[in-house]
């Protein structure tokens, strides 16, 4: 079932800001598919270390660990390269959940690699990684209504209740595509979730 990468380590990253302000922003859905991903797993997200919160599960004969950087956003790379280079995890074995405006509430994107995209928690990563070669799971919050709205507002705003509908369904989803990663690769996780909505 695991192919190539039964028995190997694996990092799972959930951007999101700390605090309770911000638990239910657009900016948050990393923290929160991590959080269902870490249910399903049986996991706890509990052990302060590395600049963020982690839990660790085994997972396909190897060590799979959930992590949540608490360094906010826009340096969200220095906890994932201290967790990284700890336990010596490549960047092809870090999956990075994350929100895109780009996609509406629902819809999933899996990338294997590529710029940041605006994304400042992603440019972080890619700079203190030093690569753009790592996983990703884009979970689509909707674009700002308006042109001229400040996109920090946008993404730190709440989602109105029948964006949360769709998106139960794409955080679910996103937790089962970050599994189907490390279980098939890429291809087949794209193949299998891209564009899936409610």
């Amino acid at each position: 079932m695991f192919g190539k990468n039964k028995g190997e380590n694996w990092l799972i990253v959930g951007l999101g800001n700390p605090g309770k302000q911000y638990e239910r922003t657009r900016h948050n859905c990393g923290f929160r598919a991590l959080d269902i991903l870490a249910d399903k797993l049986g996991c706890k997200i509990d052990k302060g270390k590395f600049q963020g919160l982690y839990g660790q599960a085994n997972y396909g004969g190897g060590k799979l660990f959930l992590l949540k950087p608490q360094t906010f956003m826009n340096l969200s790379g220095r906890s994932v390269l201290q967790l990284s280079a700890y336990y010596n995890i490549p960047p092809q074995r870090i999956i990075v959940l994350f929100d895109d405006i780009s996609l509406p509430p629902g819809r999933l994107r899996i990338r294997g690699n590529g710029s940041a995209g605006g994304h400042n928690g992603i440019k972080s990563i890619i700079q203190e990684l030093g690569s753009q070669e790592f996983p990703r799971v884009k979970i689509g919050v909707g674009a700002k209504p308006h042109p001229e709205q400040d996109l920090a507002d946008w993404v730190l705003s709440n989602f109105s209740a029948a964006e949360e509908k769709d998106l139960a369904v794409a955080l679910e989803n996103s937790a089962d595509a970050s599994l189907y990663i490390i279980d098939k690769g890429i291809y087949e996780a794209a193949n299998r979730f891209n564009g899936s909505q409610p």
